[in-house]
């Protein structure tokens, strides 16, 4: 048979077996809450103590500015003339591609104007068989369409006003039909590539007539 003692002992055991989360905290008053230390970095921004600086350092950071400043121009310079140099560069690339044929085109030019001069004497020449004309003029057309097609643009000066871009001024002629200024006579075809001159036309320039 339990004493008292024992049942009393055994019932405050229970009692103290609650949850530790059951048990109330101790309550923090605002007093008694520590302190919080002061960082590193405060503690050093509380002992510098700013210093006035001399003349002579006034002057040695005024010439370091100049510096930079002359530095941040001349890197501006030199960044806006590579940029152009680059444009350029690519330009230059682009034209390269677009008039790849303008020296074989001018090597072909004096062809053509062997082919016309030669068109020229067989239909001043009645003797000339038609089949030869006809066989001359088929071979000229096809070269003229070959090279229209690579780009190739005749210049027709004949009948129109002197234009010192387009025309050569072989010699001037006196003529009381055309306007002076104006393209008496066509001597040699010129042409162009690609919007391009590559050989002006050569023309005789019509004059005024000489007072009688």
């Amino acid at each position: 048979m339990e004493n008292k003692f024992e049942k009393k002992h055994a019932k405050g055991a229970k009692a103290d077996e609650r949850p530790l989360e059951e048990k109330p905290a101790a309550a923090i008053l605002p007093d008694e809450r520590p302190a919080c230390p002061k960082q590193p970095e405060a503690q050093v921004a509380e002992l510098i103590v700013p210093v006035p600086m001399t003349p002579a350092q006034i002057e040695q950071l005024k010439q370091q500015a100049a510096k930079a400043d002359e530095f941040r121009e001349r890197f501006l310079r030199e960044a806006a003339d590579f940029e152009n140099y680059k444009k350029r560069a690519a330009r230059e690339r682009q034209e390269a591609v677009t008039f790849a044929n303008e020296v074989l085109l001018r090597k072909l030019m004096p062809v053509l104007d062997s082919f016309e001069m030669a068109l020229a004497a067989i239909v001043a020449d009645g003797a000339a068989a038609p089949s030869l004309q006809a066989g001359v003029l088929m071979v000229y057309n096809q070269l003229k369409s070959t090279l229209a097609e690579a780009g190739l643009e005749e210049i027709d000066a004949r009948g129109k006003v002197f234009d010192p871009n387009l025309h050569e001024a072989v010699s001037q002629q006196e003529s009381a039909e055309v306007p002076e200024g104006n393209v008496v006579q066509q001597i040699r075809k010129g042409y162009r590539f690609r919007n391009r001159l590559v050989r002006p036309a050569g023309v005789v320039v019509a004059k005024k007539p000489a007072a009688a």
